[in-house]
């Protein structure tokens, strides 16, 4: 490891990474109503506290300043570092755990939970360090990530989470794993692959796909490799479907549960693939870096990442292709879709089928051993196009100057900002308007493909748990054939399903995914770096929606039924889920910036 523990934690970076975790720690626990005081109001920004009781008795003061936004009733602190108040001292407070433990008889949260929320944080800011020192060591590193490929912003993107306080915990992670393979290092990577039975498989593949075709054409030279070592064993090459593993699942997980199946040739190891993998922002999908057009590979990793264990549950495995199908239909046959989107469709998802497992072992392995294959983005790109993560629209050189800020000087901020939400919202609206489909489309999910810096068209990726729909909405096409998650799933994952009951949830869930953290970003970018007022800006995301609207009147009852325009929105607590022990759903109702630009219920129709 190039950073040992000692030169993590004096470094300078370590205070500028723990002044962020202090603010999106305060933030979500404000805005999510963790804590009840104090009551932050009106968007100038003024001084609060919040009050706790020292190990010793005493009482403690965290002092800060904040605002509420007009984006979502969002909370944000200023720059000024938060302060500590004990025994008549006043200084920058340091001690993220101490300030959890002071405030915790407020966080009506069990010690357990109290005590592993202390490890994601301490977690969080050790390995966000970590990226931090390396990033500021890396030669160039503005001037090279501004003329970057699409797959190298996927590691230039080191920030994280704008809102989540564990943006980067990687639970399961050493500091020497983290190094290994986290995206902001750029490893490369070679899969380790197996061989497993395929009556211990189960398939999910898009019509028109041969598995055993495409494996060929994803493996190379190793397909006839691979194929060689099992007969070498005297099996069968059809016998076996072919899988990957991340080389850090094989040593942690793979290896030591799944010892029996490999002593019986259910699974038999055959070594390393030849081709270089990177991770990408998730952590868990890798691209082909030997050669860009291949597809991505998404490999599950028992690690807790943000709010979320990062297995791939088998059922979400078996709905890849078949969600992917659907989507690729619709778009396909909507004119308004088909040039202004770019699915990369997931095309193969293979699982281990642990279901046949006793109770007891189904539990160690869920979701544990598989794999989904997506399209690669290079194959559709045009001639004169980039494309960059959605979140890479906030990021900042280390000049301090925007990424977008060429473009907003060659084009203009306002008709800059409205080609983008015709490009990226607009499609996302009508997927939901004209088919009931809600995608989940938050900053890692959505690509925005550019032409000299102004939008064009938008690819969108993470369709087997990231696409929401309702039965009870009717759609021109049928709905696909999914599999349900398992019961010890639906426990611990309860907003997780893809069905849902009331329209007003695909409502919810778009605006929840795409402007309660996407949008509401960009508006607290522009506002700090180009002085247009959140009001403004969410003036003409309204105004963008409208004028789609009009070109739709047909739509006119669905536009009721999924109201964009309503005045709150139903939006998960990420922060109180890591402290929640299970027993309630972590949701609240914020208000819909939008509203207050609500058309005058769509008079305008028939006229």
């Amino acid at each position: 490891m190039s950073e040992s523990v000692w030169s993590i934690v004096q470094s300078k970076e370590l205070a500028i990474v723990r002044r962020r975790i202090f603010r999106q720690l305060i933030e979500s626990f404000l805005y999510e109503r963790i804590l009840t005081e104090p009551i932050v109001q009106g968007e100038s920004e003024a001084e609060y506290s919040l009050h706790g009781q020292s190990e010793t008795g005493e009482a403690v003061q965290y002092r800060f300043t904040a605002s509420q936004k007009w984006s979502f009733g969002r909370i944000r602190l200023s720059e000024k570092p938060v302060v500590r108040i004990a025994e008549g001292e006043i200084r920058e407070a340091e001690s993220l755990p101490q300030f959890i433990l002071e405030i915790s008889s407020s966080l009506n949260a069990k010690v357990e939970r109290i005590s592993s929320f202390i490890d994601e944080i301490q977690q969080t800011l050790l390995k966000d360090t970590m990226s931090v020192l390396h990033h500021r060591k890396q030669a160039s590193a503005s001037s090279a990530s501004m003329t970057a490929v699409y797959d190298e912003w996927e590691g230039d993107l080191i920030e994280g989470h704008p809102y989540h306080p564990c943006y980067k915990s990687r639970i399961g992670f050493t500091l020497r794993d983290n190094e290994a393979y986290g995206p902001e290092f750029k490893p490369d990577l070679r899969l380790i692959w197996v061989a497993v039975h395929r009556s211990s498989a189960k398939l999910s593949i898009s019509r028109d796909l041969d598995d055993t075709a495409f494996m060929r054409q994803e493996l190379g030279e190793d397909y006839g490799r691979f194929a060689a070592i099992l007969e070498q064993y005297g099996k069968q090459p059809g016998d076996y479907i072919l899988m990957p593993v991340h080389p850090w699942q094989w040593d942690r997980v793979i290896a030591p549960e799944f010892a029996e199946q490999l002593r019986t040739d259910e699974l038999i190891y055959l070594g390393c693939g030849s081709e270089v993998y990177r991770p990408q922002q998730s952590i868990r999908t890798l691209a082909n870096t030997s050669d860009r057009s291949k597809a991505y590979v998404k490999l599950p990793m028992n690690i807790t990442n943000t709010s979320s264990g990062r297995i791939l549950a088998q059922h979400t495995i078996m709905n890849a292709a078949r969600i992917s199908d659907w989507l690729g239909s619709i778009v396909a046959e909507d004119t308004f879709l088909h040039k202004q989107v770019i699915l990369l469709k997931e095309v193969l998802g293979v699982s281990y089928h642990h279901q046949k497992l006793p109770n007891v072992l189904e539990q160690k392995v869920y979701g544990s051993l598989g794999a989904i294959w997506r399209e690669s983005l290079h194959g559709f790109l045009l001639e004169g196009e980039e494309a960059y993560p959605f979140n890479a629209l906030v990021h900042t050189g280390d000049d301090g100057q925007p990424l977008i800020h060429p473009w907003i000087e060659e084009y203009g901020l306002e008709e800059w900002l409205q080609t983008l939400l015709r490009v990226s919202l607009v499609p996302l609206v009508h997927l939901l308007y004209a088919h009931g489909a809600a995608l989940e489309s938050h900053g890692q999910n959505m690509i925005i493909v550019m032409e000299r810096g102004r939008p064009r068209r938008i690819a969108l990726k993470d369709f087997h748990d990231g696409v929401r729909y309702s039965l009870s909405v009717e759609q021109p096409r049928e709905y696909p054939n999914i599999e349900y998650p398992p019961a010890n799933h639906q426990r611990p994952n309860r907003n997780s399903f893809i069905e849902k009951e009331k329209a007003g949830e695909l409502t919810d869930f778009l605006l929840d995914a795409l402007l309660l953290i996407n949008l509401a970003e960009l508006a607290f970018f522009l506002e700090k770096h180009y002085g247009l007022s959140e009001r403004r800006f969410w003036q003409i995301t309204a105004s963008v929606i409208q004028n789609y609207q009009k070109q739709f009147p047909e739509l006119q009852s669905r536009f009721d039924l999924f109201d964009v325009f309503k005045a709150e929105v139903e939006v998960e607590q990420l922060t109180k889920r890591r402290i929640d022990d299970g027993t309630i759903d972590c949701v609240h109702w914020v208000s819909n910036p939008l509203h207050a630009y609500a058309p005058e219920r769509y008079s305008y129709y028939g006229e």
